[in-house]
């Protein structure tokens, strides 16, 4: 009777099969810098964070201390205000950010600079160039801590023309007659606006100017006209009306 009774306590027909259980699918943090990593950060930054789909700099030291580690410390590290009594001028800031690294006691620097002065930044903000340029250099450095390929929103001057400013400043130039001529080299502030919005961008100066139908051993072989049309693809690709090619990524300082 009793074996009767285990039998019947584990005939195969009485036992019900449990459901299987669905596992939430957990995201994962995908490898620093890897290919998706630029698309998981930016799914971090809530909307009020994001002007145009670029994050603030507070949206920034929001996400960077959430996926990267305690902020230790935030501050200028070099300030040259501007020297012109007679305006607000040009302002230089150095800027860095220490970040204990995944909390784990490893403390990782970054750091970069930025410039301000009316060529480059909207009037409401120009009339405060030290903490302006303050603010954009700890929005790159943050930028640059966190591997994201885009800029940050104070970084933007949306209603400057740019290409004009920097023409002006090409009619100004010493180094000149004052007579703007098209097949002249490349000028000095040119330059160094390329090579100012190709860093912000990052995107390989060399690469860049050589992305056309011509060819260029070295940026001074290219014209005044062609840098002014180069000029006028970088706010382009700044203020997102056309999309960066990958084929330029990668900013090398080391390009002249």
């Amino acid at each position: 009777m009793s074996k009767t009774l285990d039998t019947d306590l584990f005939d195969a027909d009485s036992i019900t099969e449990e459901e299987p259980v669905e596992l939430e699918s957990v995201a994962t943090m995908p490898a620093y810098g890897s290919q998706e990593w630029n698309d998981y950060i930016m799914e971090k930054f809530d909307n009020r964070e994001l002007i145009d789909g670029n994050p603030t700099c507070a949206g920034l030291r929001r996400v960077a201390e959430d996926v990267l580690g305690d902020i230790v410390s935030s501050r200028p590290s070099q300030v040259f205000p501007s020297t012109d009594a007679n305006g607000p001028g040009r302002a230089t800031v150095v800027f860095e950010v220490v970040i204990n690294w995944m909390n784990m006691g490893e403390l990782r620097t970054f750091a970069d600079v930025a410039d301000v002065w009316h060529g480059n930044t909207d009037d409401l903000f120009c009339a405060h160039p030290v903490a302006t340029a303050s603010t954009r250099a700890e929005g790159r450095a943050l930028r640059k801590a966190l591997k994201i390929r885009c800029l940050a929103a104070e970084e933007l001057a949306k209603k400057k023309d740019i290409e004009s400013i920097v023409r002006e400043a090409v009619k100004s130039d010493k180094t000149t007659d004052g007579e703007w001529r098209e097949e002249d080299p490349i000028s000095a502030p040119q330059t160094n606006f390329i090579d100012s919005k190709c860093k912000q961008l990052d995107i390989n100066v060399v690469k860049f100017i050589n992305n056309g139908k011509e060819s260029y051993d070295s940026i001074s072989q290219v014209s005044k006209k062609t840098a002014s049309k180069m000029l006028s693809l970088l706010n382009e690709y700044q203020n997102k009306s056309k999309k960066i090619p990958e084929s330029v990524l990668g900013y090398n300082a080391n390009w002249r």
